[in-house]
């Protein structure tokens, strides 16, 4: 016991050293944020232009708003929060990226066991060996002998230089590198969500305007067709007619596919097979409030907030991580081993005093030569983080531009929103003057078919308008990083880990 004693003093005193020990290679520092204010070339007005309508309340941008994890919720759609829910119980793409989430960090958890204590062994064995008295001059005379073997090794190596930290800082990286992937799975599963129930709600919103289309144009050729053998119009005039009517029959099958296809995205996304699409609640545009307050963030801010930033962040982290790793194998290497047992002729003499064996050792590895591949290694390392550094700026530059083209379009949707409405509005007042004509006899009825069939047509665009306004609008907040709270993402990172976190396993539950 006492030997025991004594390698537990030995191991201490390593971890004396170890504490005491240097860490080689560079310590990481977050990359500053683009010493800009402004994401846009241009200043953004205050408020967007408002528009009558669906989708047509103006938009206010304000700096450093909050909004929760829960983004989607401020469409104020039940049924549009009810698929995210499911998409967050049963989507495969969220399962995978958890399962690497749990992956990493049980790899780290692997390495610091190794790192921070050492490793103890129980080994056993028993062998029987036959020598010849030959070798110890007396021919004839062979012994035969069995001996038994129980011992308890122990195995310690000194991170003298910090490579075993510098691995552990670069596992760490790489943690946070699936954390912020699932962040970002999480963001993008939710926003595709988003823009395919507004994809669909503009599909259906464009199917019923023509289909109402269709039914003026049946009127409109019937009418035609009358003149036509009255002799009061052509024959030209009703091909015309005709053709109009089949080049708009012609619109409603793709409208219709896309609608199909669009609601089998809708139940693959909530992890469904497309033949349960029926069960998933339809979408139209009546039942979505457009957001009138929207967050904008900094530019410092986004940097800490988009999950494409962070990751490419921690990638950079676990590269800085790796110079350390490859510059500490250049220098001198120490394993401290122990071990302390019994050997025997029979199993009752196991662990008497007699029969007990110990050892206690250091060893001590330097490299000297490896035909320059310990050097070459740590070239790599560096040549690697100059790589993930290049990665990480363009990845900032795509961020910031993402942001950027959402504003524009969101002030851009907006005035094209209000002008459209302007154009359906005089649509509108041109079929209610000509419907007064046509009562007091002053028009024939192709004027007022022509102004319902321009009223129509204006009410198509103007539906397409709609969704798009929609569709941006949860693409700003997407394109900023989805929920947060101020003191959240920029100060401590793993508070909007945690509120993800803490929202998917609500709905496993």
């Amino acid at each position: 016991m006492k030997c025991i004693s004594k390698a537990s003093n030995a191991v201490l005193a390593a971890a004396v050293m170890l504490l005491a020990a240097c860490t080689v290679g560079p310590d990481f520092e977050r990359p500053r944020a683009p010493a800009t204010a402004s994401i846009t070339a241009r200043p953004l007005p205050d408020e967007t232009v408002g528009a009558p309508g669906i989708g047509g309340a103006p938009q206010r941008l304000i700096s450093g708003g909050e909004i929760s994890a829960e983004w989607w919720d401020l469409f104020h759609s039940p049924a549009l929060d009810q698929v995210i829910r499911q998409a967050m119980r049963d989507n495969p793409t969220l399962a995978a990226a958890q399962a690497a989430l749990r992956n990493a960090r049980e790899n780290l958890r692997a390495r610091e066991g190794t790192v921070y204590f050492p490793a103890l062994d129980a080994a056993g064995s028993v062998s029987r060996e036959k020598s010849s008295g030959s070798a110890i001059g007396q021919p004839g005379q062979d012994l035969l002998l069995t001996l038994y073997n129980a011992s308890v090794n122990v195995t310690y190596a000194l991170d003298l230089f910090g490579s075993g930290r510098r691995e552990l800082e670069g596992l760490r990286a790489q943690v946070d590198v699936q954390r912020f992937l699932r962040a970002g799975t999480f963001l993008t599963l939710s926003g595709n969500i988003v823009t395919t129930a507004i994809s669909e709600a503009s599909l259906r919103g464009q199917l019923q305007t023509t289909l109402e289309l269709l039914a003026i144009q049946e009127k409109q050729l019937d009418l035609v067709q009358q003149q036509f053998q009255l002799g009061a119009v052509a024959s030209s005039d009703v091909l015309a007619q005709q053709s109009l009517l089949a080049q708009t029959q012609a619109t409603v099958p793709p409208l219709e596919k896309t609608l199909a296809q669009t609601r089998h995205l809708l139940a693959v996304l909530t992890g469904r097979l497309p033949n349960e699409a029926a069960r998933l609640p339809e979408f139209s545009l009546d039942q979505l409030q457009l957001p009138e307050e929207l967050p904008l963030s900094l530019p410092a801010e986004l940097m800490r907030r988009r999950p494409d930033i962070l990751v490419s962040e921690a990638l950079l982290h676990a590269a800085s991580a790796q110079i350390g790793v490859t510059t500490a194998n250049l220098l001198p290497q120490i394993v401290i081993t122990g071990s302390y047992g019994s050997e025997a002729n029979r199993p009752g003499k196991l662990f008497n005093n007699s029969t007990s064996v110990w050892n206690i050792g250091t060893g001590l590895l330097q490299p000297i030569f490896h035909g320059g591949e310990l050097r070459a290694k740590r070239r790599a390392a560096m040549a690697a983080y100059d790589q993930a550094l290049a990665q990480y700026r363009e990845t900032v530059l795509f961020a910031f531009q993402n942001v950027a083209d959402v504003l524009r379009a969101l002030e851009t949707d907006a005035r094209t929103l209000r002008a459209q409405a302007a154009a359906a509005d005089s649509a509108r007042k041109l079929l209610d003057l000509t419907r007064q004509q046509f009562e007091v006899g002053a028009v024939n009825y192709l004027s007022l078919f022509n102004a319902q069939r321009q009223y129509q047509q204006a009410r198509l665009t103007l539906v397409q308008a709609q969704a798009i306004r929609f569709a941006d609008t949860a693409a700003l907040f997407q394109a900023l990083g989805g929920g947060w709270q101020s003191g959240g993402l920029q100060t401590d990172r793993i508070r909007q880990d945690e509120a993800v976190s803490q929202l998917i396993s609500r709905e496993k539950t």
